[in-house]
């Protein structure tokens, strides 16, 4: 089953030609990170699946590019330059060096104007870049410019896989796609016609935010379009609040990779958290990340889960996906509709969640009720 599923990725998920080139990458850990035994464990199969899914490539594209580089630490942080040039190509990247573009670009401290010279480079050379990507790092690239610059100029597929586990691969992968597809559409199309979210949880969260103007997003799985993006495992339906709006707090009581000993709670105002209390080690760890640069503080993602094969609580990857479950991260949301631009982009998973959606009109449409869904 493992082996058919990877090949679904490259045949359903991505419909990779024979003429193609597809790069798979995945980031190992580097000297700054001190990850436990387990995570150890986790991310060597991680290497390993990443190895063999480039080898078994090999049977559906043209050329299979093959990148590892050292984790930079953080989900949303622009991967190293050396996997630009393996996507882009080395004369586009080169070009964006002498232009001192590509140094602002890492950093994400790049103007909107040096954007538009980013794009114009760009454009002239997406003849050299690569067809499809399999994204299999650790941490994710899904809210870079390096993703969003692929997809949207260059049209690019790009599957993005996080932290993935080998697991998922009889799991949460293993899914309908056609049916996931059909339910995932059918919420967002629910989704667009609001333009204010209410969420509550017996936990303690309650959470109002406006997406009034921003377009939530499905993702299915099927990433065969020109310029298609999304997770896999897949399913679920996003959006980014407008900035300055969310209002309330948020009871964490998982982390991306494990339960927390005791509940994190976080205030929010004006579209950020502007307190983390709590006494579990993990709250301390997300003080300092959210004290690097405001934009981490910002609400930046409200997401849905459509699949009913996702069960994991232990993997944000797999856990967003769960169906009856909502999820909601903080950092950089730019490359999906939002206005922050920051390295940083980190879900949490909330269980058993009532969401509640507000038309222009007043009406209002019940879409989970303690997790059940209503769609």
């Amino acid at each position: 089953m493992i082996l058919d599923t990877i090949r679904s990725i490259y045949k359903t998920n991505l419909a990779v030609r024979a003429d193609e080139k597809v790069l798979v990458f995945t980031d190992l850990p580097s000297a700054a990170e001190t990850p436990d035994d387990s995570d150890c464990c986790r991310r060597e199969g991680l290497r390993y699946m990443s190895m063999l899914t480039a080898e078994i490539g090999k049977s559906f594209a043209r050329k299979i590019v093959y990148r590892e580089y050292p984790a930079l630490g953080s989900h949303g942080a622009e991967p190293a330059e050396e996997l630009w040039e393996a996507a882009f190509g080395k004369k586009a990247i080169g070009r964006l060096r002498s232009k001192g573009l590509m140094s602002l670009l890492l950093k994400k401290e790049l103007p909107d104007e040096g954007l538009k010279e980013v794009e114009n480079i760009l454009v002239n050379s997406c003849a050299d870049s690569v067809g499809a990507v399999i994204a299999l790092s650790n941490y994710s690239t899904s809210h870079t410019r390096f993703r969003d610059l692929l997809t949207r100029i260059c049209g690019c597929r790009y599957a993005s896989m996080p932290l993935f586990d080998v697991l998922m691969l009889e799991g949460s992968m293993h899914v309908d796609w056609k049916a996931l597809e059909k339910r995932t559409n059918a919420l967002a199309k629910i989704v667009n016609r609001a333009v204010r979210v209410e969420i509550r949880t017996p936990n303690g969260t309650h959470l109002k935010l406006s997406k009034a103007g921003r377009k939530a997003l499905a993702d299915t799985g099927m990433l065969t379009g020109k310029g298609a993006f999304g997770n896999l495992p897949a399913g679920e339906v996003f959006l980014a609040p407008v900035e300055g709006t969310a209002e309330g707090r948020l009871v964490l009581e998982w982390a991306p990779t494990r339960e927390l000993k005791s509940p994190v709670t976080l205030a929010v105002k004006k579209g950020e958290v502007v307190d983390v209390s709590g006494d579990e080690p993990f709250a301390e760890s997300l003080r300092a990340k959210i004290g690097e640069r405001d934009g981490n503080r910002n609400i930046a993602e409200l997401g849905i889960g459509t699949n009913p094969r996702a069960e994991r609580p232990d993997n944000i990857l797999e856990s967003e996906k769960i169906l009856g479950t909502i999820h909601i991260a903080l950092g950089d949301n730019s490359s999906f509709g939002g206005n922050v631009k920051t390295p940083f982009h980190q879900d949490f998973v909330f269980f058993k969640p009532t969401v509640t959606l507000f038309h222009a009109d007043g009406k209002e449409v019940m879409i989970l009720e303690k997790g059940a869904p209503k769609f």
